[in-house]
């Protein structure tokens, strides 16, 4: 009997990425897949454990599964990814109901330990850190079919204190070009429109594989795929964004105008504990080129409250920094603590309601940067993707290039013609509410 999978994927968009290929590899076995665990013969749960928050849920995502495991609801239960790869022996020791773990750099062997489980003799399956990332597997993208992400590269190599990151998922491996390549010729195949381009740090892409920063040759290379509308670059290191890449972000028509660069802080005494390689000048002059160069540039950034030995003046700091820059989108965590991690140890961590309390006070600011440039958005036209339609009314739910998927705003879009999700379309802005906008076809707004 052919054995239903229900996979349950947690964490950023690059284990999602690790979920659609263990889905694809599994699809060409011939498993089935459910959504409902009540169909599920077996679950697998990939896992993160970043920062705090993330940890808690996958803990408690795994514990619901064994519960069902308990009942008999389902057959069997397998833990990947992030929380896996760190915790395997605590996951063994604490959660008996699981049958099978797989580390961050073992996901290929996932049809291996599900033919193990369904025989009652699951194990443990890991690799060394170093193993080069997957390549040749077809993935099932679950985003919706119009986007998909694409992973450039695995692991990490900068070591900030308070990362987890290259002790769980090992040194930066660029994925050969040659592969992303032909991964993206077959999303495009699929329908896939918009590429997004992820990776721990997507700026230092080629480095280690062809002596020198290959992202824009890699960009160029999409940008010449047929189907594809708009591709999107996430996480880059401001220190790693250079005049050629910026060159090809301005020239490239496909490229969107927008930038992710994770900064994380603007003291200069708490970027250098952090282990962060910029200071507060050099990310005024890249924001400063960035906005030269490309005036309609969109800038996203991730700030970090309430780090070890941050003081009041520390926060001000950043809160004027973050005034004066007014950045398009921005979002803030409270600073997690995690073990095994220089920043761990250090002296002087914040109580917990203070790093709430200063992470308060700069998402308020940014409210007010955010609320009133959507504002200023009205009556401009824009190019959106169409992402769905609100049930029982004439209006859609769309994207404009400022906007990435799940993390950023929406536009909503009131038309009588009918659309469909994927669809890229002219719209007027008429008017804002809060983060969003709303707007018009842009042909029926005469």
């Amino acid at each position: 009997m052919i054995k239903k999978i229900m996979f349950v994927s947690l964490g950023c968009d690059k284990n999602l990425v690790d979920s659609e290929m263990m889905l694809g590899m599994l699809a060409k076995k011939g498993y089935e897949f459910t959504d409902d665990e009540r169909e599920a013969d077996i679950v697998v749960v990939n896992t993160c454990c970043f920062i705090g928050d993330a940890k808690e849920e996958s803990i408690n995502t795994i514990l619901e599964m064994a519960e069902l495991k308990k009942s008999g609801e389902i057959e069997s239960l397998i833990v990947a990814g992030c929380l896996a790869q760190r915790y395997r022996e605590e996951i063994q020791t604490e959660i008996p109901e699981v049958d099978a773990i797989l580390g961050t750099t073992a996901l290929d062997e996932i049809a291996e330990a599900l033919e193990e489980v369904s025989r009652g003799s699951g194990r443990n399956h890991y690799k060394s850190l170093t193993e080069k990332p997957l390549t040749g597997v077809s993935r099932i993208v679950t985003t919706g079919g119009h986007f998909a992400y694409l992973k450039i590269a695995e692991g990490c190599d900068k070591r900030c204190t308070y990362c987890i990151i290259p002790k769980v998922r090992g040194g930066y491996r660029s994925v050969p070009m040659e592969e992303l390549l032909r991964q993206a010729e077959e999303l495009a195949s699929q329908g896939v429109r918009e590429l997004i381009l992820v990776a721990q740090e997507t700026t230092v892409y080629g480095q280690d594989l062809y002596g020198y920063k290959a992202l824009p040759e890699l960009l160029h290379s999409l940008c010449g795929i047929d189907g594809i509308r708009w591709i999107r670059i996430l996480y880059c290191y401001p220190e790693e964004i250079d005049d050629e890449l910026i060159r090809t972000i301005k020239e490239e028509k496909k490229i969107c105008h927008y930038i992710d660069l994770p900064i994380q802080h603007a003291s200069d005494r708490i970027l250098k504990r952090m282990g962060r390689r910029t200071d507060r000048r050099q990310l005024e002059d890249i924001i400063g080129k960035l906005r030269g160069e490309i005036p309609d540039i969109c800038l996203r950034t991730t700030l970090i409250a309430g780090f070890p030995g941050e003081t009041e003046e520390d926060h001000e700091e950043l809160m004027d920094f973050v005034g004066r820059m007014k950045f398009d989108r921005l979002g803030v965590f409270a600073y997690s603590q995690e073990e095994d991690t220089p920043a761990a140890d250090m002296p002087d961590q914040i109580p917990e309601e203070v790093k709430e309390q200063r992470r308060a006070q700069l998402m308020e600011l940014q409210q007010e940067i955010a609320f009133e440039a959507a504002e200023g958005m009205a009556g401009q036209s824009v190019e959106a993707v169409v992402e769905g339609k609100i049930a029982d009314e004439n209006v859609y739910v769309a994207r404009t290039y400022k906007d990435a998927p799940n993390v950023d705003g929406l536009l909503f879009v009131n038309t009588e013609r009918e659309l469909m999700t994927g669809d890229f379309v002219r719209v007027k802005i008429t008017a804002s509410y809060e983060y969003d906008l709303i707007g018009e076809l842009e042909d029926e707004s005469a």
